[in-house]
Protein backbone atom coordinates (compact mmCIF):
# COMPACT_ATOMS: atom_id res chain seq x y z
CA UNK A 1 0.00 0.00 0.00
CA UNK A 2 1.14 3.28 -1.13
CA UNK A 3 0.84 7.08 -0.32
CA UNK A 4 1.80 9.27 -3.55
CA UNK A 5 3.75 11.93 -2.97
CA UNK A 6 1.49 14.93 -4.53
CA UNK A 7 -1.86 13.45 -3.56
CA UNK A 8 -3.90 13.43 -0.78
CA UNK A 9 -7.24 12.10 -0.15
CA UNK A 10 -10.53 15.21 0.73
CA UNK A 11 -13.33 14.69 2.41
CA UNK A 12 -16.34 13.68 1.06
CA UNK A 13 -19.35 16.02 0.76
CA UNK A 14 -22.89 15.20 1.10
CA UNK A 15 -26.19 16.27 2.12
CA UNK A 16 -26.67 14.70 5.57
CA UNK A 17 -30.48 15.49 6.59
CA UNK A 18 -31.18 12.91 2.97
CA UNK A 19 -31.39 9.26 4.27
CA UNK A 20 -30.17 7.95 1.16
CA UNK A 21 -27.31 10.79 0.94
CA UNK A 22 -26.20 9.91 4.77
CA UNK A 23 -26.35 6.32 3.76
CA UNK A 24 -23.96 6.47 0.42
CA UNK A 25 -21.75 8.64 1.95
CA UNK A 26 -21.01 6.34 4.96
CA UNK A 27 -20.78 3.07 2.40
CA UNK A 28 -18.65 5.00 -0.05
CA UNK A 29 -16.48 5.73 3.37
CA UNK A 30 -16.30 1.93 4.43
CA UNK A 31 -15.19 0.94 0.92
CA UNK A 32 -12.41 3.49 1.40
CA UNK A 33 -11.07 2.37 4.63
CA UNK A 34 -11.53 -1.27 2.41
CA UNK A 35 -9.58 -0.17 -0.21
CA UNK A 36 -7.23 2.28 1.14
CA UNK A 37 -5.97 1.29 4.71
CA UNK A 38 -2.59 1.20 6.44
CA UNK A 39 -0.56 -1.03 8.71
CA UNK A 40 1.63 0.78 10.96
CA UNK A 41 4.47 -1.83 10.48
CA UNK A 42 4.03 -3.12 6.59
CA UNK A 43 3.41 0.22 5.35
CA UNK A 44 5.94 2.13 7.38
CA UNK A 45 9.49 0.76 6.49
CA UNK A 46 11.06 1.74 9.88
CA UNK A 47 14.09 -0.17 9.56
CA UNK A 48 15.13 0.97 5.76
CA UNK A 49 18.48 3.01 6.31
CA UNK A 50 16.53 5.84 4.59
CA UNK A 51 14.00 5.94 7.50
CA UNK A 52 16.51 6.00 10.24
CA UNK A 53 16.10 8.70 13.66
CA UNK A 54 18.90 10.83 14.25
CA UNK A 55 18.52 13.23 17.12
CA UNK A 56 21.12 15.92 14.76
CA UNK A 57 19.76 15.55 11.35
CA UNK A 58 18.82 18.54 10.45
CA UNK A 59 15.39 17.42 8.54
CA UNK A 60 14.40 17.67 12.11
CA UNK A 61 14.73 21.09 12.76
CA UNK A 62 11.18 22.91 13.48
CA UNK A 63 9.34 23.39 10.31
CA UNK A 64 8.28 27.25 9.39
CA UNK A 65 4.71 26.91 10.63
CA UNK A 66 5.88 26.75 14.16
CA UNK A 67 5.57 30.11 15.85
CA UNK A 68 9.59 29.00 17.39
CA UNK A 69 11.09 28.64 14.54
CA UNK A 70 10.79 32.41 13.13
CA UNK A 71 12.14 33.37 16.48
CA UNK A 72 15.98 35.50 16.50
CA UNK A 73 16.77 32.79 19.54
CA UNK A 74 16.19 29.61 17.87
CA UNK A 75 17.73 30.19 14.75
CA UNK A 76 20.68 31.49 17.05
CA UNK A 77 21.40 27.72 18.23
CA UNK A 78 23.64 25.71 17.51
CA UNK A 79 22.30 23.13 14.13
CA UNK A 80 22.13 20.27 16.58
CA UNK A 81 20.10 21.92 19.28
CA UNK A 82 18.00 23.49 16.52
CA UNK A 83 16.90 19.69 15.40
CA UNK A 84 16.50 18.54 18.50
CA UNK A 85 13.95 21.04 19.68
CA UNK A 86 12.37 20.18 16.56
CA UNK A 87 12.22 15.84 16.70
CA UNK A 88 11.64 16.66 20.67
CA UNK A 89 8.54 19.12 19.60
CA UNK A 90 7.08 16.03 17.33
CA UNK A 91 7.60 13.33 19.39
CA UNK A 92 5.06 15.38 21.64
CA UNK A 93 3.19 15.95 19.71
CA UNK A 94 2.45 12.62 18.35
CA UNK A 95 2.61 11.12 22.14
CA UNK A 96 -0.21 13.78 22.65
CA UNK A 97 -1.33 12.63 19.62
CA UNK A 98 -1.75 8.89 20.40
CA UNK A 99 -3.26 9.88 23.78
CA UNK A 100 -6.20 11.77 22.16
CA UNK A 101 -7.01 8.78 20.09
CA UNK A 102 -7.05 6.57 23.19
CA UNK A 103 -9.97 8.18 24.49
CA UNK A 104 -11.63 9.21 20.42
CA UNK A 105 -11.20 4.72 19.99
CA UNK A 106 -12.92 4.61 23.53
CA UNK A 107 -15.77 6.69 22.70
CA UNK A 108 -16.36 5.51 19.18
CA UNK A 109 -16.74 2.13 20.97
CA UNK A 110 -18.92 3.97 23.44
CA UNK A 111 -21.08 5.18 20.68
CA UNK A 112 -21.06 1.87 18.53
CA UNK A 113 -22.53 0.00 21.66
CA UNK A 114 -25.74 2.59 21.19
CA UNK A 115 -26.72 1.79 18.21
CA UNK A 116 -29.14 0.01 17.06
CA UNK A 117 -28.98 -3.39 14.79
CA UNK A 118 -28.47 -2.66 11.15
CA UNK A 119 -27.08 1.23 11.96
CA UNK A 120 -25.13 2.35 8.87
CA UNK A 121 -22.97 3.85 11.31
CA UNK A 122 -21.45 1.03 12.84
CA UNK A 123 -19.35 -0.74 10.54
CA UNK A 124 -17.64 2.61 10.04
CA UNK A 125 -17.21 3.27 12.92
CA UNK A 126 -15.40 -0.21 13.51
CA UNK A 127 -12.91 0.50 10.39
CA UNK A 128 -11.97 4.09 12.14
CA UNK A 129 -11.17 2.65 15.33
CA UNK A 130 -9.10 -0.11 13.29
CA UNK A 131 -7.20 3.16 11.74
CA UNK A 132 -6.68 5.08 14.92
CA UNK A 133 -4.79 1.64 16.87
CA UNK A 134 -2.85 1.86 13.26
CA UNK A 135 -2.46 6.00 13.82
CA UNK A 136 -1.10 5.25 17.52
CA UNK A 137 1.17 2.51 17.10
CA UNK A 138 2.94 4.66 14.19
CA UNK A 139 3.27 7.27 17.00
CA UNK A 140 4.38 5.30 19.60
CA UNK A 141 6.83 3.57 17.54
CA UNK A 142 8.28 6.89 16.41
CA UNK A 143 8.58 8.44 19.71
CA UNK A 144 10.10 4.98 20.74
CA UNK A 145 12.99 5.39 17.93
CA UNK A 146 14.06 8.97 19.23
CA UNK A 147 14.81 7.79 22.76
CA UNK A 148 13.24 10.52 24.27
CA UNK A 149 10.90 10.42 27.13
CA UNK A 150 8.29 12.75 26.26
CA UNK A 151 5.15 13.61 28.13
CA UNK A 152 1.55 13.41 26.63
CA UNK A 153 -1.01 15.61 27.68
CA UNK A 154 -0.76 17.64 30.98
CA UNK A 155 -2.63 15.21 34.09
CA UNK A 156 -5.76 18.22 34.00
CA UNK A 157 -6.24 17.51 30.55
CA UNK A 158 -6.08 14.23 30.56
CA UNK A 159 -8.46 13.85 33.81
CA UNK A 160 -10.65 16.13 31.85
CA UNK A 161 -10.62 14.35 28.89
CA UNK A 162 -11.84 11.01 30.48
CA UNK A 163 -15.34 11.99 30.63
CA UNK A 164 -15.04 12.87 26.62
CA UNK A 165 -15.37 9.02 26.69
CA UNK A 166 -19.18 8.43 28.05
CA UNK A 167 -20.00 11.37 25.61
CA UNK A 168 -20.03 8.55 22.92
CA UNK A 169 -23.05 7.06 24.50
CA UNK A 170 -24.13 9.76 26.27
CA UNK A 171 -24.42 12.49 24.25
CA UNK A 172 -22.62 11.86 21.10
CA UNK A 173 -23.41 15.21 19.37
CA UNK A 174 -20.38 16.74 22.21
CA UNK A 175 -18.22 14.07 21.91
CA UNK A 176 -18.14 14.46 17.85
CA UNK A 177 -17.21 18.27 18.41
CA UNK A 178 -14.42 16.94 21.11
CA UNK A 179 -13.51 14.58 17.60
CA UNK A 180 -13.19 17.50 15.60
CA UNK A 181 -11.34 19.49 17.92
CA UNK A 182 -8.22 17.21 18.11
CA UNK A 183 -8.50 16.00 14.19
CA UNK A 184 -9.41 19.46 12.39
CA UNK A 185 -6.42 21.54 13.79
CA UNK A 186 -3.70 18.58 13.66
CA UNK A 187 -4.98 17.99 9.96
CA UNK A 188 -4.29 21.14 9.43
CA UNK A 189 -1.24 22.01 10.53
CA UNK A 190 -0.12 18.43 8.99
CA UNK A 191 -0.83 19.67 5.82
CA UNK A 192 1.20 22.74 6.33
CA UNK A 193 4.44 20.66 7.46
CA UNK A 194 4.04 18.40 4.04
CA UNK A 195 4.54 21.42 2.36
CA UNK A 196 7.97 22.08 3.54
CA UNK A 197 10.96 21.45 2.27
CA UNK A 198 13.67 18.77 2.80
CA UNK A 199 11.49 16.91 5.30
CA UNK A 200 12.60 13.53 6.85
CA UNK A 201 11.14 11.29 4.88
CA UNK A 202 9.94 8.66 8.04
CA UNK A 203 8.09 11.74 8.75
CA UNK A 204 6.49 12.50 5.63
CA UNK A 205 5.51 8.94 5.26
CA UNK A 206 4.03 8.64 9.20
CA UNK A 207 1.73 12.37 7.80
CA UNK A 208 0.57 11.16 4.68
CA UNK A 209 -0.84 7.90 6.05
CA UNK A 210 -2.28 9.81 8.75
CA UNK A 211 -3.83 12.74 6.37
CA UNK A 212 -5.37 10.23 3.99
CA UNK A 213 -7.24 8.19 6.68
CA UNK A 214 -8.16 11.53 9.08
CA UNK A 215 -10.66 12.86 6.01
CA UNK A 216 -12.53 10.04 6.27
CA UNK A 217 -13.03 10.35 10.25
CA UNK A 218 -13.19 13.93 9.28
CA UNK A 219 -15.94 13.68 7.41
CA UNK A 220 -17.91 10.93 9.04
CA UNK A 221 -17.85 13.58 12.23
CA UNK A 222 -19.25 16.84 10.20
CA UNK A 223 -21.74 14.74 8.78
CA UNK A 224 -23.00 13.51 11.96
CA UNK A 225 -23.23 16.46 13.80
CA UNK A 226 -25.24 17.94 10.40
CA UNK A 227 -27.46 15.04 10.91
CA UNK A 228 -28.21 15.22 14.12
CA UNK A 229 -27.50 18.73 15.75
CA UNK A 230 -30.78 20.39 14.19
CA UNK A 231 -32.51 17.11 15.71
CA UNK A 232 -31.58 18.29 19.11
CA UNK A 233 -33.96 19.77 21.66
CA UNK A 234 -33.23 23.27 22.84
CA UNK A 235 -31.72 22.52 26.21
CA UNK A 236 -29.11 20.12 24.68
CA UNK A 237 -28.67 22.71 22.14
CA UNK A 238 -27.21 25.62 24.78
CA UNK A 239 -25.09 23.01 26.35
CA UNK A 240 -23.22 22.03 22.75
CA UNK A 241 -22.87 25.92 22.30
CA UNK A 242 -21.35 26.90 25.50
CA UNK A 243 -18.94 23.85 25.50
CA UNK A 244 -17.68 24.32 22.02
CA UNK A 245 -15.28 27.05 22.10
CA UNK A 246 -14.49 25.48 25.50
CA UNK A 247 -13.22 22.32 24.36
CA UNK A 248 -11.49 24.37 21.20
CA UNK A 249 -10.24 27.03 23.58
CA UNK A 250 -7.98 23.75 25.37
CA UNK A 251 -6.75 22.44 22.24
CA UNK A 252 -5.74 26.02 21.15
CA UNK A 253 -3.41 25.75 24.13
CA UNK A 254 -2.29 22.29 23.50
CA UNK A 255 -1.02 23.35 20.41
CA UNK A 256 0.47 26.69 21.02
CA UNK A 257 2.50 26.08 24.32
CA UNK A 258 5.63 24.27 24.55
CA UNK A 259 6.00 21.40 27.21
CA UNK A 260 7.21 22.79 30.11
CA UNK A 261 10.14 20.29 30.35
CA UNK A 262 11.52 21.36 27.25
CA UNK A 263 11.77 24.75 28.35
CA UNK A 264 14.06 22.84 31.10
CA UNK A 265 15.65 21.00 28.58
CA UNK A 266 16.79 23.42 26.20
CA UNK A 267 17.43 26.41 28.69
CA UNK A 268 14.23 28.68 26.61
CA UNK A 269 13.96 31.82 28.23
CA UNK A 270 10.67 32.71 30.01
CA UNK A 271 10.42 35.76 27.73
CA UNK A 272 11.10 33.88 24.13
CA UNK A 273 7.92 31.44 25.58
CA UNK A 274 5.99 34.37 26.43
CA UNK A 275 6.24 36.58 23.34
CA UNK A 276 6.40 33.75 20.90
CA UNK A 277 3.03 31.79 22.02
CA UNK A 278 1.27 33.78 24.70
CA UNK A 279 1.70 37.66 23.36
CA UNK A 280 2.30 36.74 19.80
CA UNK A 281 -0.46 37.89 17.58
CA UNK A 282 0.52 35.78 14.67
CA UNK A 283 0.79 32.59 16.85
CA UNK A 284 -2.71 33.35 18.15
CA UNK A 285 -4.15 33.73 14.27
CA UNK A 286 -2.31 30.50 13.71
CA UNK A 287 -4.44 28.71 16.34
CA UNK A 288 -7.47 30.80 15.10
CA UNK A 289 -6.95 29.06 11.26
CA UNK A 290 -6.34 25.80 12.30
CA UNK A 291 -9.48 26.00 14.18
CA UNK A 292 -11.38 27.51 11.33
CA UNK A 293 -13.18 24.63 9.82
CA UNK A 294 -14.44 23.65 13.32
CA UNK A 295 -15.69 27.21 13.62
CA UNK A 296 -17.65 27.18 10.30
CA UNK A 297 -19.29 24.57 11.06
CA UNK A 298 -20.36 25.64 14.62
CA UNK A 299 -21.77 28.93 12.74
CA UNK A 300 -23.41 26.57 10.01
CA UNK A 301 -25.22 24.53 12.76
CA UNK A 302 -26.38 27.69 14.81
CA UNK A 303 -24.23 27.10 17.80
CA UNK A 304 -22.53 30.79 17.84
CA UNK A 305 -24.87 33.25 19.13
CA UNK A 306 -25.43 35.71 22.63
CA UNK A 307 -23.07 33.47 25.14
CA UNK A 308 -21.77 31.22 23.17
CA UNK A 309 -19.95 34.23 21.08
CA UNK A 310 -18.84 35.81 23.85
CA UNK A 311 -16.66 32.86 24.68
CA UNK A 312 -15.39 32.47 21.34
CA UNK A 313 -14.18 35.62 21.49
CA UNK A 314 -12.98 36.05 24.87
CA UNK A 315 -10.76 33.02 24.22
CA UNK A 316 -9.07 34.30 21.56
CA UNK A 317 -10.36 31.67 19.08
CA UNK A 318 -12.74 33.64 17.42
CA UNK A 319 -12.21 35.37 13.35
CA UNK A 320 -14.35 37.44 11.15
CA UNK A 321 -15.53 34.99 8.34
CA UNK A 322 -13.92 37.44 5.88
CA UNK A 323 -10.48 37.66 7.57
CA UNK A 324 -10.45 34.13 7.61
CA UNK A 325 -11.44 33.80 4.16
CA UNK A 326 -9.03 36.18 2.93
CA UNK A 327 -6.01 34.12 5.45
CA UNK A 328 -6.95 30.95 3.18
Amino acid sequence: MTVTSDVLDEESSTDASRDDAYHELLARLCKQSVAKHFNAYEDVPWDDPDMAVELDDPRWELPAPDPLARTEWYRSQPAGVRSRIGIHRTAVQMKIGLEFESVLKRGLLEFAARLPNGAPEFRYVYHEVIEEAHHSLMFQEFVNRTGLDVPGMPWPVRFAAERVVKLGMRFPELFFVFVLSGEDPIDHVDRQVLRSDDLHPLLERILRIHVTEEARHLSFARHYLKRQVPKLGWFRRQILAIETPIILRVTAGQMLLLPKVMVGIYGIPRWVVEDTYKKNPEAWQFARDALRKVRELAVELGLVSGPSKRLWKAFGIWDDPRRATAGQ
